[in-house]
């Protein structure tokens, strides 16, 4: 009893401590804040039912976004058989970010809404590998894809959004630099 009391109470602490980087990754699977609440919700609730199969000596984050991602998948069949609604995009105003420079702002509200327009499947490792800044290795755990789909994926979402400057400009449809 007293070993499954301390394990319960780790996995507590890391639930609260991924709190962040779980919604973060159900913003990106979701593209709605409240659906990436809910989400959110239903993935802490899934691990503390389930945390007998949580292995203590892995990092818990991997475990923690492979349910979130299992939850948003079973949704998105239930509905598909059920034949309602469809995805929306967040808007970019919900990740201001007040203590970064107003510059900075814009610029991330510009790559996050042009993330937004990406497929699911790229969103969601976009935000693994370059936010979240998992291996390929992981990200195709989580995502329970082979690793060459990860890069398959990121190299077609650098494609789509190969137009953003590291100047932190995004080009203009003429191809010059605003």
């Amino acid at each position: 009893m007293l070993f499954k009391k301390t394990r319960s109470s780790g996995l507590r602490l890391e639930l609260e401590r991924q709190l962040p980087a779980i919604w973060r990754f159900a913003l990106s699977l979701s593209g709605k804040p409240d659906l990436a609440d809910d989400l959110t919700q239903a993935t802490c609730l899934r691990a503390l039912e389930k945390q007998h199969q949580y292995d203590d000596k892995r990092p818990a984050i991997g475990w923690l976004l492979t349910i979130c991602r299992s939850i948003w998948l079973n949704e998105q069949r239930a509905k598909a058989i059920r034949k309602t609604g469809g995805l929306y995009t967040a808007k970019a105003s919900d990740l201001v970010d007040r203590s970064a420079n107003a510059e900075m702002n814009i610029f991330a509200s510009q790559v996050y809404t042009r993330i937004m327009t990406l497929p699911e499947a790229q969103r969601a490792t976009v935000e693994l590998v370059y936010v979240q800044q998992f291996t390929y290795s992981d990200a195709a755990e989580i995502l329970d894809v082979p690793i060459g789909t990860v890069m398959s994926r990121l190299s077609t979402a650098r494609k789509a959004l190969g137009d953003i400057k590291d100047d932190g400009m995004i080009a203009a449809k003429g191809g010059q630099a605003r």
